[in-house]
């Protein structure tokens, strides 16, 4: 009986590509830089634990072309997103590495976080405001 039960466990994990596509999907409903190529690429990059914790807590990945070049990767710590500028080279591989940490620390402030290109926290730096697309909802919540 043990041994029937343990054979029916990986049918309810979701498989890699499964978290991986739905990552991106919450970016679809949420982000309105969202664009297949735009996203998938640093969503793929992202270790798939971290989008595990990230799909948990409700967190969500956004590619924003709005952020500058010097400052380039954002954690708006009130709505639990991470933004990127999917334009400026090295913003993806920042915000992978800062997911990775923040996701493996299960830690996430309250506080608006920037980055420049090398990984940088950057103090007292003003970002343009997180916006969901019109009738998205940040489901996001901390245990």
């Amino acid at each position: 009986m043990l041994a029937l039960s343990l054979l029916a466990l990986p049918a309810f994990a979701q498989s890699d590509r499964e978290v991986v596509e739905k990552m991106v999907t919450r970016s679809a409903n949420v982000c309105p830089g969202h664009s297949a190529d735009r996203t998938t690429p640093t969503v793929k990059a992202t270790p798939v634990g971290a989008l595990r914790v990230m799909l948990e807590r409700g967190l969500v990945m956004c590619p924003d072309r709005r952020l500058d070049a010097d400052a380039p990767a954002v954690f708006y710590g009130r709505v639990g997103v991470f933004e990127w500028n999917p334009e400026v080279k090295g913003s993806s591989e920042v915000i992978v590495k800062q997911i990775d940490a923040m996701t493996r620390k299960d830690a996430y402030p309250s506080d608006t976080l920037v980055w420049n290109t090398q990984g940088v926290e950057l103090k007292q730096r003003t970002v343009p405001a997180f916006e969901a697309k019109p009738g998205a909802a940040v489901l996001y919540h901390v245990e």
